[in-house]
């Protein structure tokens, strides 16, 4: 991902944002810290990751300083790896912003080249994000191409072009190989990654030992080591639906938002499931689908908090008078209801066991006398979303099942 702090938040608020000069900066109102990371326009008035916040406004002084939101960060994080299990289960993150793919078994999907052109499609469509792509046979060369070309860059990278596109570089390029390491290369009468390549593998072991060899057959674009997937994280409860017509009016979006919140929370609570974060989805008259998530003080199964948390997200990022086609709501960042710690609200704690039994009373009445047997007053406009609720409208989608793959709507 490109800047990724300042493009979350570019993402988030384009109206500050959008083309700026930023930093995301430790003590940015008391003009102290470091910058942890700069956007583009920033980066081109010399501003870097590590400087003091003092230094940078020294060389930008109309730089935005942003404080960090590592909350924010975790939620677009999350976001656009979700995007990348659609294609392939053998993902290795290595940072908040970074992973590899092994699209060895992706082929239906098309062409390596095919598959980093729709992800970096789908990860600006959907989040308002940049990102860099490196494809290549291994991780090494997939890392180095990923680098090539920023921001918003393809490149592919294969063995037989390296002593056209690595060779003549310095050895400090080559991924894995220090300032300090680099140094001690130059010293030997080894400055680039060409000369790395062909230096005899015995001379380097005598100075830098095992190290050495791995140099020597990095230089030459050798890299046999697999993609370390996990298990992927459990993947979200949520319900979409295509509207029957274009709609407008955020009153109308919100009534349909409160019916899908309601199916999310009812699936949740029937597998025993917490949310730790609420996303929403719009989808345009134009296809263009975007996706806007929170993550939540404390985990929760009640619709009345998936709601509250939606209709935020779709008033702040989406609004009066802009035409919707699509609207989803999904719990995420699940997590078992016996395994979790719930923090009580300090004025409304004794409510609480009140509330969870009239709600489990609720649902024991829809189980046995359908969905429409009890209802909220948001629920009983005549709309359509009555009849979407009860499963009889078209258009519904469940990216639901714990463990599941992501909505392929």
């Amino acid at each position: 991902m490109n800047a990724f702090y300042c493009s979350v938040h570019e993402a988030e608020s384009p109206e500050l944002y959008r083309g700026k000069k930023t930093a995301v900066a430790g003590d940015s109102e008391k003009r102290r810290g470091i910058v942890v990371t700069s956007s583009y326009p920033a980066r081109s008035q010399g501003v870097r990751t590590g400087m003091t916040v003092n230094q940078a406004l020294k060389l930008c002084p109309s730089l935005i300083l942003i404080k960090p939101d590592f909350r924010l960060y975790r939620a677009y994080s999350r976001a656009f790896r979700e995007i990348l299990y659609s294609y392939t289960p053998m993902i290795e993150a290595t940072s908040i912003d970074e992973c590899y793919m092994d699209i060895t078994g992706s082929k239906q999907f098309g062409t390596p080249l095919d598959i980093a052109e729709e992800i970096q499609r789908r990860i600006q469509s959907e989040l308002s994000l940049p990102c860099s792509i490196g494809v290549a046979p291994n991780k090494l060369l997939a890392k180095m191409a990923s680098d090539m070309k920023k921001p918003s860059g393809i490149s592919v990278l294969r063995i037989r072009d390296l002593p056209y596109t690595l060779w003549s570089r310095p050895c400090g390029e080559l991924f894995g190989v220090g300032e300090k390491t680099a140094e001690k290369l130059a010293r030997l009468g080894i400055r680039t990654i060409g000369e790395l390549a062909r230096t005899d593998e015995k001379r380097l072991q005598a100075s830098f030992g095992v190290f050495g060899a791995w140099m020597k057959r990095a230089a030459n674009g050798q890299d046999f080591s697999e993609v370390q997937s996990v298990p992927e994280p459990s993947k979200s409860v949520g319900h979409t639906t295509t509207l029957p017509y274009d709609v407008t009016e955020s009153a109308e979006a919100l009534r349909v938002i409160l019916n899908l919140s309601d199916q999310v929370a009812r699936r949740m609570r029937r597998q025993h499931l917490l949310a730790g974060t609420v996303q929403i989805t719009i989808r345009t008259p134009e296809m263009k689908t975007i996706t806007r998530s929170r993550t939540l003080a404390t985990p929760t199964e009640t619709a009345d908090e998936i709601y509250r948390q939606a209709k935020e997200l779709y008033l702040k990022h989406w609004g009066d008078g802009k035409p919707v086609r699509l609207l989803g709501v999904a719990a995420q960042s699940l997590t078992d209801k016996s395994e979790s710690v719930i923090q009580l609200d300090l004025f409304d704690y004794e409510k609480q066991p009140k509330k969870e039994k009239l709600t489990e009373i609720m649902d024991q009445l829809r189980d046995k006398f359908g969905e429409d047997a009890l209802m909220t007053a948001g629920m009983l406009e005549e709309d359509g979303t009555k009849r979407m609720k009860a499963g009889r409208t078209p258009g519904i989608s469940f990216h639901g099942e714990r463990g599941s793959g992501p909505e392929n709507d």
